[in-house]
């Protein structure tokens, strides 16, 4: 015991206080985009109907592309749920010209999910990125089940 209790005094000497070296280290390049994913069209459709009603700052359709128990799970806000809810949380949130790009997907019956990332306008590059998860309804349409997005951060 006597020498567990030596070697982790030791260590505290060791080890100086505040950063060590390796998180001073200087930023790397930025990763490679990631390919986009080519969609089939009903998923491509839940997309580009997303972006439409973002754009227009319509939540009334933003809403309604969720499942009627949805979710959506944004950085730095409590989760919302409910498509009244969603409505009443994308208030004002609406109307910049928001571009939606899938990096991949899949479908199993009446589940699937998107992951891709966002960007406004006619920048570059990706401001952020999303994980969509989708529920098909009986009549085969998708519908959102859960948005999940954050900003990417830049060094």
């Amino acid at each position: 015991m006597r020498h567990v209790v030596s070697f982790a005094f030791a260590l505290c000497i060791a080890v100086p206080g505040g950063a060590l070296p390796a998180q001073n280290a200087p930023a790397t390049a930025a990763p490679a985009l990631l390919p986009t994913a080519t969609l089939p069209p009903e998923l491509d459709r839940v997309l580009r109907d997303y972006e439409r009603a973002w754009r227009a700052g319509d939540v009334v359709a933003l809403a309604a592309l969720f499942a009627e128990d949805g979710f959506i799970l944004q950085g730095g806000r409590a989760p919302v749920r409910g498509r009244e809810a969603i409505r009443a949380a994308y208030t004002g949130q609406g109307g910049a010209d928001l571009r939606l790009r899938a990096v991949a997907h899949a479908v199993a019956d009446s589940i699937g999910y998107i992951i891709g990332a966002y960007r406004y306008g006619e920048s570059a590059s990706d401001q952020g990125k999303f994980t969509l998860t989708l529920r098909r309804t009986r009549s085969g349409a998708w519908l959102i089940f859960s948005d999940m997005d954050n900003a990417s951060i830049r060094r």
